[in-house]
């Protein structure tokens, strides 16, 4: 079947339109309609990217499939396309935004323009994911700051304004370098197409700007222009400061997006641009951002025991294991790279449980405080029995997802640099400090608190939210394989040529060196 990725990347934004053209008013009967569409429109979309990838999508091809292009206006290109490393960020997607939507079913104000921006959003990150040119990369990766730009703004706490702008700007002017390095690189290459621009060898001869001597020449510029984006986006230290504030006044279900979901778009980037694009820039830049991503992994996580907000502890939990992301990208090894991606899937379940879990206690107190519970395994045991789960995974428990990621990207890192190793692993035994510390406040204990003891233990929606992401963070932690096996030999390849031209490079440089001396 043609146009498989138009189909499942618009989907949503045709829910959108339904929603928009055919319910008007906000009375309940409304209110129950927007859900609906909104969740079939999502059920639909997840059904029909795995039953699409299922059976068009070849793991051992590591090329990009399921390719569509069409021209645009003014020469500009609409194309879409797949490989082993994407294929699974849209997955993710799809498969999350059915549960966000049942996290939203306790709204009740403006609640079809809260589906309508959820289903546009979807649509915005599921292109971003698939886009194969870089004025369409860069416009879906912009455009998707408006909606959560209006979630959080409309439908946050008391201090939504101040986050939401703080989100705003942060990740806007992140990505106006990107775009001149975009302009740049189409003055280079001629061409805006990502596949060509792989192949494209930017110019790595050693340059001379505002007198300071750039080893690296155009690659290092143009590398630093995209992580100036990409390292907002993850979020990495020392940037990370807009992540807590939107957390927190977010609703959970845009926190679940958020965490689970638009923060793996920096990660995408490293490896879809900055990596293969500008190898010799990434292997001169490595131990910078190694460093860079172990000193986010400590200092956050010794933050994060600072926390008496639950959310807040958890978001800066979350820039602790993006840490281990981008310490395992510019390892620049295989375990590196597959610990990095199956991090980033793994997150996307974990912390997007922890937030749901966090959402079902504070549906019914009204508060975030850590102080304000206690005992409540007493009340709520099947509450606590999946809050564990989720904790217990977010440390890094073997037998659970998160604990495939963080081995594979501490392996990586042990054969590239040990004290970057010795930081990382520090980090882990941080992270069961603040995440048990939190699990033991507000699960066990005694029952004291008067307002605890009539909360009730988790509905039927509650847990169906639940299920799916406890059968993947089980999975996954079991049989990792249905990850590694899809993005192997796709990362394989990735490595391969990077490695090819970072070696290239190394032939090639004393004789360039050699000329610029010369020519001064």
């Amino acid at each position: 079947m043609e146009n498989l990725l138009s189909i499942i990347t618009f989907l949503p934004l045709v829910g959108a339109v339904i929603l928009v053209a055919c319910l008007h008013g906000d009375d309940d009967y409304e209110q129950r309609n927007a859900k609906s569409v909104a969740l079939a429109t999502t059920l639909a979309t997840f059904v029909i990217s795995a039953v699409a990838i299922y059976s068009e999508f070849d793991p051992s091809n590591t090329g990009f499939q399921m390719v569509e292009e069409h021209k645009w206006l003014a020469g500009l290109n609409y194309k879409l396309g797949v490989d082993g490393i994407s294929v699974l960020f849209v997955m993710l997607t799809t498969f999350l935004m059915p549960v966000v939507i049942g996290a939203c079913w306790t709204v009740t104000t403006r609640v079809k323009e809260y589906m309508v921006l959820f289903l546009v959003l979807e649509t915005l990150m599921i292109a971003v994911f698939c886009a194969l040119d870089l004025v369409l990369f860069y416009v879906v990766f912009e455009a998707g700051l408006i909606p959560m730009f209006l979630i959080v703004g409309i439908w946050g706490g008391k201090d939504r304004i101040y986050a939401s702008f703080k989100f705003f700007l942060y990740t806007l002017l992140g990505s106006v370098l990107m775009l001149v390095a975009m302009i740049v690189m189409w003055m280079d290459a001629g061409t805006t197409d990502i596949p060509t621009l792989l192949n494209h060898e930017f110019s790595y001869v050693p340059m001379t700007v505002l007198g300071f001597q750039i080893m690296g020449g155009l690659q290092t510029l143009l590398f630093l222009a995209f992580f100036a984006s990409f390292a907002v986006k993850m979020p990495m230290w020392p940037v990370h400061t807009w992540l807590p504030d939107a957390h927190v006044q977010a609703p959970t279900a845009g926190s679940v997006v958020l965490a689970a979901i638009l923060l793996k778009m920096g990660g995408y980037g490293f490896l879809r641009f900055s990596l293969p694009m500008f190898p010799v820039a990434s292997e001169l830049l490595a131990t910078f951002v190694m460093t860079l991503s172990v000193i986010a992994i400590i200092y956050t996580s010794l933050v994060a025991m600072m926390q008496e907000d639950m959310k807040k502890l958890i978001a800066y939990s979350s820039v602790a294991h993006m840490g281990f992301v981008t310490m395992g990208i510019f390892t620049l090894n295989q375990q590196g790279l597959d610990g990095a991606i199956f991090q980033m899937l793994s997150h996307g379940f974990i912390s997007g449980a922890l937030f749901l879990g966090v959402g079902v206690i504070y549906d019914r107190m009204h508060t975030r405080d850590i102080d304000a519970y206690g005992g409540l395994v007493i009340r709520m045991p099947a509450y606590a029995l999946v809050f564990m789960l989720f904790t217990m995974a977010n440390v890094g428990l073997p037998g659970t997802s998160g604990f495939i990621g963080e081995f594979l990207t501490l392996i990586a890192a042990f054969k590239a640099n040990t004290w970057i190793a010795f930081g990382a692993t520090t980090g882990v035994i941080l992270s069961a400090g603040y995440a048990l510390w939190l699990y033991r406040r507000v699960v066990f204990g005694d029952l004291i608190k008067e307002s605890l003891k009539s909360i009730t233990d988790m509905n039927t929606r509650e847990r169906l939210m639940m299920a799916p992401l406890i059968i993947m963070t089980i999975l996954l932690g079991v049989y990792p394989a249905l990850v590694l096996d899809i993005i192997g030999p796709s990362v394989n390849a990735l490595l391969e040529n990077v490695t090819s031209a970072q070696a290239a490079a190394a032939d090639a440089m004393p004789a360039a060196v050699e000329a610029i001396v010369e020519a001064h």
